[in-house]
């Protein structure tokens, strides 16, 4: 199966940390969170946001990015932000990618981008945009990885139920 990864680098919003970690679980992606966060683990916005996907979480804590950077060596990396030239839809994410987003407040340090230029990446908006809520950026980012990879161990196809189509026959 492969293996898709989200890193979130000081997460400052609860409720973003529980979406994300909803989309997380719903695809089978791993959540990497790297301190210091603006929150504890146990908030209930967290908690709600998620609602009851945390058992399908796969969710490791680092204590900063030298921690993380350690404890994942070889791991591939891109780095999302409003300051990248290359779209994220013209990358192309290899099994084991470690997709990497900053806080909400202020994105990635320059210093990582800056070591990091060939594989930072933008999700395309109008000028006038500053950027798009972390949450909705993972989601778009996740599902542009899971289709290059054709949607990998993920259920593809729902089922109409007869019954409740019979009123409008």
């Amino acid at each position: 199966m492969a293996e898709l990864n989200i890193v979130l680098v000081e997460p400052e919003i609860p409720q973003n940390t529980g979406n994300i970690a909803r989309t997380c679980a719903a695809t089978g992606a791993k959540l990497h969170l790297v301190r210091p966060m603006g929150f504890e683990v146990d908030d209930k916005k967290l908690k709600r946001a998620g609602l009851d996907y945390w058992y399908l979480l796969d969710i490791t804590y680092y204590e900063n990015l030298a921690d993380f950077y350690n404890k994942n060596p070889d791991g591939n990396f891109y780095y999302f932000t409003t300051k990248a030239q290359k779209r994220h839809s013209d990358m192309e994410y290899p099994d084991k990618a470690f997709l990497v987003f900053g806080k909400e407040t202020k994105g990635l340090p320059e210093e990582l981008l800056l070591k990091n230029k060939e594989t930072c990446v933008r999700i395309p908006m109008i000028d006038d945009a500053r950027s798009l809520n972390l949450s909705n950026s993972v989601a778009i980012a996740v599902y542009e990885t899971l289709r290059q990879w054709d949607y990998p161990s993920l259920q593809s196809k729902g089922e109409l139920h007869r019954h409740l189509w019979s009123e409008a026959d």
